[in-house]
């Protein structure tokens, strides 16, 4: 190598190092500083929800006090006149992208394909999404929560669940066939660090319950499908600690062949009401899907595309497996699902059965961050409230993961995931979109950082996108 090409590279290095560092350092300038907000209207989302209206609030990492006669004098002052606090949003079903092994196992092979944890978590942060829930767990997504967790990464909270499925042991990941397989598959699980449990499709009556048995044992909480052995006897499922159901869709899949009714949605809602099991209705997904059934162009006409990695773009556009199997009866099937799903959420209210909301982030056309908006939007049309909507992506979600004493609501003591809103959501639900700025566990993301954050993600992926191609993934 020639002396400038050695110059070249050490310039190059210096300064990839530099920005590292500076990244490194002013996240952890965000995450040291005390915060006071002033005059900003509360809406605390704790069961009362009383608007707290022009208070003052004091942030150092958690909320250290509400309208409080003590206020430090070495704050920043952040001027909250006309606007509005709620807690950070909370997406109950998402698909991380992470680092990936896209060739064959070796005993020394790593991942082949990279990718920037901050780019993955930009979008979350960008719109108020401060906790996920991600539902195909794998050992990546711990790197990414010690990442944030060190202040390398500005991310959500991550909750991570294992999935558990069944059929050709073959096709990979957790499949079990019996039942003692099942349960050690459990213990495996909370032995690698899992505190949930994602039951799926293919799993036999014997395995499913063993499964579901197995978490209570160990103290692991069960989401996922309604498997598909239970068509026909769907009551059957409703065993003692299934306790969140992850698409709408998993009912109406029960009755796939037949005319679905209000009646048919008020039953699966008793099940539910009567096993304590909550919901995810996730109806964002169907949508996205009959979407991309129609036509390829609702993918390539989205203003959030540019906020996705330039490889999950191509497979988007060249790859659509619900392009590929477009007809008109399956647009129609699918718009018969939407209906049916709005059926489904108001029974399930109007039977108390909780609901948490979620979107299948990550998936084919369902934008990280962006599509929890597109869902509580979703809700509301649907036949929730504004406030209702609210509670499904904060307080209640906070609540079935087990970390209301952290996050989820407006209170002293609680770590600040918080969005400082420009208008009130109580009026209007697409107020959440309005975002003035962002606390994440204390760190101040003003709308100017917001915004700079998603131009580099936009940016980047521009000046990749011809880089990446799906088809061609096993070469990199």
């Amino acid at each position: 190598m020639k002396y400038p090409q050695l110059l070249v590279l050490f310039v190059i290095m210096y300064f990839n190092l530099g920005a590292q560092n500076n990244q490194q350092i002013e996240n952890k300038d965000l995450a040291n500083n005390i915060y006071i907000i002033k005059n900003v209207n509360i809406i605390p989302m704790t069961t009362d929800n009383e608007i707290i209206g022009n208070a003052t609030i004091v942030i150092e990492k958690k909320i250290l006090s509400i309208n409080s006669d003590s206020i430090p004098t070495n704050g920043k002052i952040i001027d909250g006149t006309g606007k509005w606090l709620i807690p950070g949003l909370i997406d109950m079903h998402v698909h991380t992208n992470s680092d990936v092994n896209f060739r064959g196992n070796s005993p020394t092979q790593g991942a082949t394909f990279f990718m920037d944890t901050q780019d993955i978590m930009t979008p979350y942060i960008a719109n108020g999404v401060t906790t996920i829930f991600d539902l195909g767990g794998r050992v990546e997504h711990f790197g990414q929560r010690n990442e944030i967790a060190k202040g390398k990464v500005i991310g959500p909270r991550m909750a991570i669940a294992a999935m558990i499925n069944g059929g050709d042991p073959n096709n990979g990941g957790r499949i079990v066939n019996t039942a003692s397989d099942a349960r050690q598959a459990v213990r495996s699980a909370k032995a690698e660090g899992y505190n949930f449990i994602k039951a799926y499709s293919n799993l036999n009556i014997e395995s499913f319950k063993a499964l579901v048995d197995e978490a209570e044992k160990q103290g692991l909480k069960v989401v996922g499908h309604i498997p598909d052995a239970y068509k026909g006897k769907t009551e059957e499922a409703f065993i003692p600690h299934f306790g969140l159901v992850a698409h709408a869709e998993e009912f109406s899949k029960q009755i796939r062949n037949q005319d679905k009714t209000k009646k048919d949605a008020q039953y699966f809602a008793q099940l539910a009401k009567e096993n304590d099991t909550w919901l995810i209705p996730n109806l964002i997904a169907i949508v996205k899907i009959r979407d991309q059934v129609q036509s390829l162009d609702s993918i390539r006409q989205m203003e959030t595309l540019k906020y996705v990695h330039p490889l999950l773009q191509d497979k988007w556009l060249t790859s659509n497996n619900y392009n590929k199997h477009s007809s008109p009866e399956f647009i129609d099937y699918l718009d018969s699902l939407i209906t049916f799903h709005k059926e489904i959420v108001v029974a399930f209210n109007d039977a108390g059965v909780p609901m948490v909301a979620g979107t299948d982030a990550g998936t084919s056309g369902v934008v990280t961050g962006f599509s929890l908006h597109d869902e509580l939007e979703l809700l509301v049309d649907a036949g929730l409230t504004n406030e209702e909507t609210l509670i499904s992506a904060t307080r209640l979600p906070a609540k079935w993961l087990g970390i209301d004493k952290e996050v989820g609501t407006v209170e002293i003591g609680k770590y600040a995931d918080l969005i400082l809103l420009d208008a009130n959501p109580l009026e209007d639900i697409k107020n959440t979109r309005k975002i003035s700025g962002v606390f994440v566990n204390g760190r101040w993301l003003g709308k100017a950082k917001l915004d700079k954050m998603l131009l580099e993600l936009e940016q980047k992926n521009n000046a990749e996108k011809d880089k990446y191609e799906w088809k061609k993934r096993r070469e990199y």
